[in-house]
């Protein structure tokens, strides 16, 4: 049997009145129809006589659910909302029909006002801080032995209540990145880290209120959703600033503070500096990169030094280098090889050979005078920059405040602190103790090893079994410790190693290698 599509004319859906009758339903009431009771035996439009079963069924479970929700207090009247929420407060009540929307309970600020709730929303940060006296920029969590700049900073965001206190804890929580993590004192005067905040108003202001005088907000913009200041930055520039007397040669007092850097003196370390410029392997000027290893190789775009100036009787310079990206420590070794170079303690072509897959001892400079200037967004404002919504991150209404703040923290700290602690002049005094040949003759000892070695192999089509695996294994094991300098004494009369004899220093005699098990025959 077919269900039927729609009850008697005294209303859709209406089947009985009383206690057993379904309320009325809002169409109705908005539309003037009239409601009328009808019983619950009634026909339905197309049919006569009495209900059939189906059809009874179906009336009784219409009772049963329209006595669940009560009867409306007249024909056509909605039920009060007292009665509405009485009955959604029951089993079995329909709440999207009886039960009103309830307003959001919000938790009362001061004074039982509801809080403003804050947009958040993702910006960037200028930030110029003088590095001195902190290890480095990034935040050792877990950790408050070393003090940083971003420990600095996040009290600051906290304290000034653009972040939650949980995010301090957390940093991750707003997608916080800096653009460059910088080393053990050094400073940075276009620093720019993305992060998620609250814009409250006077931002900037708050901010600095926090934080120490060496540590400055200097500007705010607002990026795309998705920024990332490390993945979206495209270059970033350093300079080095250093007293000129590390281009002295080693024969002259390494602290002799009337040196003056000469022309010729200064044409050849732009010369040296020019040499890094394009993409190499800069393995030895990192730790824990192997030569073979893709991320060792970065792109150097210009290496120079610009000409010196006087600053409280002693003579400093500047070398600027923009690179796409930086290692640890690598800017500092650059320099450090170049001054190495420079003074006479290592040869020009010592450049070459470390980008080599050698190791060369590459000396490091104090962090001291290395200060990252800025960071460069080429990609990101050709896209988004004249969009209408972001602005260029390129920060030309705040460079006159960098170049103050430069004046007035950075360059000062550095000229007194070279003069009270005199950093480069001690680390110059370690110079002498690289080896910067070391490598060149453990290579050559390595190839006339590799050479020796390669004189045993048998012919090509010769069968490996045609001498004794065991006699190949003890041989190589003897140039192997006559390479190191100590030969075993069951290795010292084989003339396979005579070749090798001037190599090793003399040592005391070493005992016999322990008898080596029979190796089973090598299928030819």
């Amino acid at each position: 049997m077919g269900m039927p599509r729609r009850a008697a004319a005294g209303g859709r859906g209406a089947v009985a009145g009383g206690p057993g009758a379904c309320r009325p339903r809002a169409s109705d009431a908005r539309s003037g129809n009239e409601l009328r009771p009808r019983p619950a035996g009634s026909l339905v439009r197309g049919r006569a006589g009495p209900a059939a079963p189906a059809h009874a069924a179906l009336l009784r479970s219409s009772t049963l659910m329209a006595g669940n929700l009560g009867a409306p207090s007249a024909a056509g009247v909605a039920p009060r909302p007292e009665e509405g929420k009485a009955r959604a407060g029951r089993p079995g009540a329909r709440l999207w029909e009886d039960a009103e929307p309830q307003a959001k309970k919000l938790r009362s600020g001061e004074d039982g006002a509801p809080p403003r709730k804050l947009p958040k929303r993702k910006i960037v940060l200028l930030l110029a801080y003088s590095g001195k006296g902190y290890h480095g920029m990034q935040r050792n969590v877990g950790s408050s032995q070393f003090r940083t700049i971003e420990d600095d900073l996040v009290s600051a965001l906290v304290r000034s209540g653009c972040i939650p206190e949980n995010h301090g804890e957390d940093m991750r929580k707003m997608s916080f990145q800096r653009c460059a993590r910088t080393d053990k004192g050094v400073s940075a005067a276009g620093q720019v880290v993305s992060l998620k905040v609250w814009l409250i108003d006077d931002i900037l202001e708050k901010i600095n209120s926090h934080l120490p005088s060496h540590i400055r907000i200097l500007g705010l913009k607002r990026v795309t959703g998705g920024f990332n200041s490390k993945n979206k930055c495209d270059a970033r520039t350093y300079f080095y600033m250093l007293p000129t007397f590390a281009f002295a040669h080693k024969d002259r007092d390494p602290q002799d503070e009337t040196y003056r850097l000469s022309a010729e003196t200064l044409q050849r370390v732009n010369r040296l500096l020019a040499c890094y410029q394009g993409t190499h392997s800069f393995h030895n000027f990192t730790s824990q990169k192997g030569p073979r290893e893709p991320s060792a190789r970065r792109y150097i775009l210009q290496m120079y030094c610009e000409e010196p100036f006087v600053r409280e009787g002693l003579e400093f310079a500047v070398i600027r280098v923009k690179g796409q990206s930086f290692m640890m420590h690598q800017i500092r070794k650059m320099v450090g090889l170049v001054v190495a170079i420079v003074k006479g303690y290592a040869p020009e072509s010592v450049l070459e050979r470390s980008w080599g897959d050698e190791k060369v001892d590459v000396p490091k400079a104090p962090g001291l005078g290395l200060v990252l200037e800025r960071v460069h967004f080429e990609k990101y404002n050709q896209r988004f920059g004249n969009d209408g919504l972001h602005e260029p991150l390129d920060w030309a209404q705040e460079e006159a405040e960098v170049a103050a703040f430069k004046e007035q923290h950075i360059l000062p700290t550095i000229v007194s602190t070279e003069r009270g602690e005199r950093s480069m002049a001690q680390w110059l005094s370690t110079l002498p103790a690289h080896d910067f040949s070391a490598s060149a003759l453990a290579a050559s000892s390595g190839a006339k090893v590799r050479a020796l070695s390669g004189a045993w192999a048998p012919a090509s089509g010769t069968a490996r079994g045609s001498r004794s695996v065991h006699e190949l294994r003890h041989r190589a094991a003897g140039l192997a410790h006559c390479a190191e300098g100590t030969v075993p004494a069951s290795c010292a009369p084989s003339p396979a190693c005579a070749p090798l004899t001037h190599l090793c220093p003399p040592h005391p005699p070493v005992p016999p290698h322990p008898p080596m098990p029979p190796h089973p025959p090598v299928p030819s």
